[in-house]
C-alpha cells in the first residue's frame, strides 16, 4: 500500500482529536493533583491539631469530623485523577489504533470507537469525582463556619 499525503492526511487530522483531549485532560489533571496536594496537607495539619486537643473533647471530636471528610475527600480525588489517567492513556491509544488501521487497513473502527467510548466515560467519571469532592469541601467548611458562629 503507497502512503501518500491523500491517506495520510486525513489521518493526521482523524489524530488531532484525541491529542486535543490528552492536552485538555493533562490541564484537568493539573487542577485535580494541585487539590490532592491541600486535602493531603490541610489533612496532615489537622491530624497533628488532633493529637493537641486531648483536653478538649468537643475540639477534638471537631477535628475528627473534619479529618473524616478529608480522607473521603482524599479518596474522591484520587479516584478522579486515576480516572483521568485512564482518560489519557485511552485518548493515546486511540492515536496509535488510528494510525495502525490506516497503515495496516485492519478494520479497527470498532476498537476506535470503544477506545474513544472508554476514554469519555473515564473522563466523565473522573469530573463526576471531582464534583463530589467538592461538594465535600462545602460539608468541611460548613463545620467551621458553624464552629466559628457557635463562639461568637
Amino acid at each position: 500500500m503507497a502512503f501518500g499525503a491523500d491517506t495520510l492526511l486525513p489521518s493526521i487530522q482523524l489524530a488531532i482529536t484525541p491529542v486535543i483531549l490528552i492536552t485538555g485532560i493533562g490541564s484537568l489533571l493539573l487542577t485535580m493533583t494541585n487539590r490532592m496536594g491541600r486535602v493531603v496537607d490541610r489533612t496532615r495539619i489537622l491530624a497533628g491539631q488532633s493529637c493537641g486537643a486531648r483536653g478538649n473533647p468537643v475540639e477534638r471530636a471537631h477535628i475528627e469530623a473534619q479529618l473524616r471528610i478529608m480522607y473521603r475527600r482524599a479518596g474522591l480525588v484520587r479516584r478522579a485523577v486515576s480516572f483521568a489517567a485512564l482518560s489519557m492513556v485511552c485518548s493515546g491509544l486511540l492515536v496509535v489504533a488510528i494510525f495502525a488501521d490506516v497503515l495496516t487497513g485492519s478494520g479497527l473502527a470498532v476498537f476506535i470507537l470503544g477506545l474513544f467510548a472508554l476514554s469519555i466515560g473515564c473522563l466523565l467519571a473522573g469530573l463526576v469525582c471531582f464534583l463530589r469532592d467538592i461538594h465535600l469541601s462545602l460539608s468541611a467548611l460548613g463545620l467551621e463556619v458553624e464552629r466559628a458562629l457557635k463562639r461568637e
